[in-house]
């Protein structure tokens, strides 16, 4: 990749692969069955149900977004039955806002706040870490090691949740629903790529994903995006078995890029039970961890 994400080609993608899913019947238009030519709505169409003109429409999923309004973004995203997630990623493809180039670009890692890592030391019985831009991995708890591997022992441009997802087989083992978890972490790079198009290392690490993961590639060419502040996981740990755990994600107020994410099981439970043995064996659970070695080339 050049060193962005060319975004008239993501805002056309986008429009035609969320049009593409619609079935005339699932707006209430009738259906021509078998003679239609293109799968789901036609341009004309989807234009007739946000109340503009197939050649406004027409330019807009070409990728010229210029001018567009607010009302009219909402209508088409009406049109497609966007949720939350896809309508705000629509606007941040159609009108990108004029962003402050942050210090964090070029940085080698996004600082973390001294009393963030501290927070993080007193947590000793919950798994915890911070997450930043491009899904990097920034500062984490001894639990999370134990459960997660020792990212310390990864380069620092390895600590990367996606790097990980995609190239570690070893996390393939871990998430018992990894199909889930790939799913996931995509469209959340997509939704970072909306923000950040002109992003050059999220564009570095999509195309050497894409180059590597044949997984990575399909899921990337869907377009779908979503954004997931909680959920359960379900783990399979190498010392401890299977766990049931609910994560939640905090955004932090003054840093939007940067999360605060904990997992936790419920209170007297086998993973609880799991949790607790993962706390006594400390730093000899990450080290044993396979997961703590570096992604597969």
């Amino acid at each position: 990749m050049d060193g962005q994400l060319d975004r008239r080609a993501e805002l056309s993608e986008f429009l035609r692969t969320r049009r593409a899913r619609l079935k005339p019947e699932d707006v209430g238009l009738p259906s021509f069955g078998r003679h239609r030519r293109v799968p789901g709505l036609r341009r004309e169409e989807l234009a007739q149900l946000a109340g503009v003109s197939v050649a406004y429409y027409t330019r807009l999923e070409q990728g010229n977004g210029r001018n567009v309004s607010a009302e009219v973004l909402d209508a088409i995203a009406r049109a497609l039955r966007l949720s939350d997630a896809e309508q705000a990623h629509l606007t941040h493809l159609a009108k990108p806002k004029q962003q402050r180039r942050r210090a964090t670009g070029s940085r080698a890692q996004q600082p973390v706040r001294v009393a963030l890592h501290q927070l993080l030391e007193s947590i000793d019985t919950v798994p915890a870490y911070v997450s930043g831009r491009r899904s990097e991995i920034l500062a984490w708890n001894r639990m999370a090691a134990a459960l997660f591997g020792d990212w310390g022992r990864l380069p620092a441009e390895e600590r990367n949740w996606a790097r990980l997802v995609f190239l570690n087989p070893d996390y393939r083992e871990l998430f018992v629903d990894w199909d889930q978890k790939a799913y996931d972490m995509v469209s959340f790079l997509r939704m970072d790529a909306g923000r950040h198009p002109d992003d050059p290392r999220l564009s570095a690490l999509v195309g050497e994903l894409s180059v590597k993961s044949e997984e990575f590639r399909r899921l990337w060419a869907t377009h779908d995006v979503k954004e997931k502040s909680h959920g359960v996981k379900r783990m399979r740990h190498p010392l401890v078995g299977e766990l049931t755990l609910s994560f939640e994600t905090f955004r932090l107020v003054d840093d939007d890029e940067q999360a605060f994410v904990t997992y936790h099981a419920e209170p007297g439970s086998p993973s609880a039970e799991a949790l607790r043995l993962l706390a006594s064996w400390g730093t000899d659970a990450a080290s044993a961890l396979p997961a703590s070695s570096p992604p597969q080339p």
